[in-house]
């Protein structure tokens, strides 16, 4: 999958501003919500090939989420993210593969990871928040690799026991 570079250009000012609204945003979700949820989504290929994103405003590459919306079900919530930032519609229910705690990064915070297990390629609905969208094969990832990323997809494709921790 690739980007049209014209409707997605990174936005300079966001890398730029992001490290000093993302603690405020931290502090808003903590005393708006206590605990904080988020998903993750992980879609492979024919070739085996797992699909990764790489913000604007973050380094490294992640695996598709986010946060889950109030009123939301965790599952509904891995739908959305994936389609917003991949354009990856899922045609069949997510799968449940694991739950992790992120209190490392941000205290009462937890993630669930999701498979796509069938999925159709659109459009994506959100721009300006992923630079770039690319698959990658589990055992040739890019050196830049989100610490959580990579431990989720050892899990997953190396047969590394699963962790609590994110």
């Amino acid at each position: 999958m690739t980007i049209d570079p014209a409707r997605s250009t990174p936005t300079p000012w966001r890398a730029r501003v992001e490290p000093f609204t993302r603690p405020f945003f931290f502090a808003f979700s903590r005393w708006r919500r206590g605990m904080t949820l988020g998903v993750r989504g992980v879609a492979t290929d024919a070739q085996g090939r797992v699909l990764l994103v790489r913000h604007t405003y973050l380094k490294g590459w992640w695996l598709p989420g986010g946060g889950v919306d109030k009123g939301e079900t965790t599952q509904a919530a891995v739908v959305r993210e994936m389609r917003e930032e991949t354009g990856l519609n899922a045609t069949v229910r997510p799968r449940l593969i694991s739950i992790h705690s992120n209190e490392r990064f941000f205290p009462g915070d937890h993630v669930l990871v999701y498979a796509i297990d069938a999925y159709e390629i659109g459009e994506r609905t959100s721009h300006g928040e992923i630079a770039e969208i690319a698959w990658f094969h589990p055992s040739a990832l890019p050196e830049d690799v989100n610490r959580g990323t990579q431990a989720r997809l050892a899990e997953i494709f190396g047969a590394a026991p699963i962790s609590d921790d994110w």
